[in-house]
């Protein structure tokens, strides 16, 4: 290990004492000017110590003029108060710029999270507003599938409805009046020699004002269902017509009561009152020739009662039962307003009776 020997020092004790040298004293012996600034706890020499001052070391090479080689090192010391306080200053300066950047990143930072957060809680709310409104939406369609799910049902339930009740019009009106002209013209009378021309001529007056009232009816119900003539009259007037159309093609004459006036029936229970009386009388003349045929009509509580009867046995037993298309339509027209329909027959005769609740039907004006 080399050694430094003292060769001057302004201390007078320390010239010519050796020692190890620092790797600052090193560094120099090497050609490197080195300069170090020692606080009073970093110094190395006593007399440093003693000073109390900070020092700036230097440690500077010393070259021989003719060759440039080292020969000597000076070490030498400068009091830097100066320095000390300018490194301070900058000290101070490099942690204030440091802090100021970090608190402005910082700042930027928050603001940038504080308005994605914002803009996230935005886009969230609107978000939910547009969940809402598809779900809303969504309920709005499933009402709307429902309620077109219930109208096609109800379509499909009013279109039979409507084939129903236009099939007993059909075969209450019409289709009796063809049959008893059918009937009158298949009794004999026409073809039968013996059968006088005047009786031929009524006959064939009486097949003909069937058949002309038939085609009437069907041209009533082709123009839209509803009798022309029944918003306008009365039941007692309705019933009147009916029943003198009835006398004028079979001979029959039926007995009419009315318990009570009754006056501002609704439509549809004039037109149901009358196709039940018509086709229970077509039955009664088909089954029993019309004998002793009567139609009782009454007020019955907050509605009204019809009942046809006669001196017959009614319909066979298979088609009273309610496979009888007459029976079947009248029943269906009767239930349809909320009504109640019975048929009851015995060796003193056949009653058909039908009653409507009023109450809750609009009345004809």
């Amino acid at each position: 290990m080399s050694v430094a020997l003292t060769l001057y020092s302004s201390d007078p004790s320390q010239i010519g004492e050796q020692f190890t040298p620092s790797k600052d004293l090193q560094k120099a012996l090497g050609g490197e000017l080195v300069a170090e600034f020692d606080e009073l706890d970093d110094v190395e020499s006593v007399a440093e110590r003693e000073s109390g001052l900070p020092l700036l070391e230097i440690y500077s090479p010393l070259l021989q003029p003719w060759s440039g080689e080292i020969v000597a090192v000076t070490e030498f010391y400068e009091v830097a108060e100066g320095l000390k306080s300018d490194l301070s200053v900058a000290r101070w300066q490099s942690w204030s710029a440091v802090a100021a950047v970090t608190l402005a990143f910082f700042l930027t930072l928050s603001a940038i999270v504080f308005r994605g957060s914002k803009t996230i809680d935005l886009q969230s709310r609107e978000l939910e507003s547009r969940v809402a409104e598809l779900t809303e939406l969504l309920s709005q369609n499933d009402a709307l599938k429902s309620r077109i799910q219930r109208a096609a049902a109800a379509t499909t339930a009013l279109n039979e409805s409507y084939l129903r009740n236009l099939g007993a019009d059909l075969h209450d009106g019409p289709a009796q009046l063809v049959a008893f002209a059918a009937l009158r013209a298949d009794s004999g009378l026409l073809s039968d020699p013996t059968t006088s021309t005047k009786r031929r001529e009524k006959e064939v007056s009486v097949i003909k004002a069937s058949l002309d009232e038939a085609m009437t009816e069907i041209r009533t119900i082709c123009s839209g269902l509803v009798l022309p003539h029944i918003e306008s009259a009365s039941l007692g007037e309705m019933l009147a017509e009916l029943l003198n159309g009835y006398r004028a093609r079979t001979g029959q004459a039926v007995d009419l009561r009315l318990s009570a006036p009754i006056s501002d029936l609704p439509v549809a229970a004039k037109i149901c009152i009358y196709r039940f009386t018509q086709e229970a009388l077509n039955n009664g003349y088909k089954h029993a020739a019309g004998a002793c045929q009567w139609v009782n009509i009454a007020p019955c509580g907050a509605g009204i009662e019809v009942q046809v009867g006669d001196a017959g046995h009614g319909p066979p037993q298979q088609r009273s039962e309610g496979r009888s298309i007459g029976l079947a339509g009248m029943r269906d027209r009767v239930e349809s307003l909320g009504g109640t329909f019975s048929f009851t027959t015995s060796p003193d005769g056949t009653i058909v009776t039908m009653s409507l609740p009023l109450h809750n039907m609009e009345t004809s004006t």
